[in-house]
């Protein structure tokens, strides 16, 4: 199952400006492990980040939805709580941390109160607050490490080869009795000619 990890980067940024400064980004990367989100990170960062670079955190992070609006590149974490009741029939308080990117505070309680207007259960949004995330990965299915993914399926049709149940072979005990005889002779032979 996949999850969210935050994962701190520090390298040298250059600004518009042309000016060089050491910075420390926060990245959002959907992956399998800790040891995916940092192979990951490398992948993705290493593309646009020219000279080295540093990872110096990872940290799972919970987020039960993310809402991505194309037009904004800021991310918004909103706390949303609502009323459940367990097994016992106990109500029981619930609070789910979501991600949303809009452009200010106003946008981002509308947009999570528009994504969030299927739920069936009221629910109550008792803080957004602006998050330093930089940029968001998510995982896809063209992520898959392509050279493990062939071993995998060479290694499964190599089984399948061996294991295969249409072998149909038919053995004769004449073709065994045969072939004794020869391997007999052959020796015969082999011992005649060292004498």
């Amino acid at each position: 199952m996949n999850s969210w990890y935050t994962v701190k980067v520090k390298f040298t940024k250059e600004y518009q400006d042309g000016t060089l400064k050491r910075v420390t980004e926060p990245y959002l990367v959907n992956s399998l492990s800790f040891t995916d989100a940092e192979a990951r990170i490398y992948q993705e960062v290493g593309e646009f980040v020219r000279g080295e670079f540093l990872v110096t955190s990872i940290s799972k992070t919970e987020f039960a939805d993310i809402f991505h609006y194309d037009d904004a590149d800021v991310w918004y974490k909103c706390k949303v709580s609502y009323i459940t009741e367990d097994d016992n029939g106990k109500e029981k308080k619930v609070n789910n941390n979501f991600l949303v990117s809009a452009h200010n505070l106003k946008e981002a309680y509308e947009r999570i109160e528009e994504s969030l207007k299927g739920l069936m259960v009221s629910y109550e949004i008792p803080m957004i607050s602006l998050t330093p995330i930089v940029e968001i990965f998510p995982y896809a299915a063209n992520d898959i490490d392509e050279e493990a993914y062939a071993k995998s399926n060479a290694s499964e049709e190599e089984e399948e080869e061996i294991n295969s149940p249409n072998i149909n072979v038919a053995f004769n005990a004449s073709d065994f009795e045969d072939d004794e005889e020869e391997e007999m002779e052959e020796e015969e032979e082999e011992n005649d000619d060292e004498a």
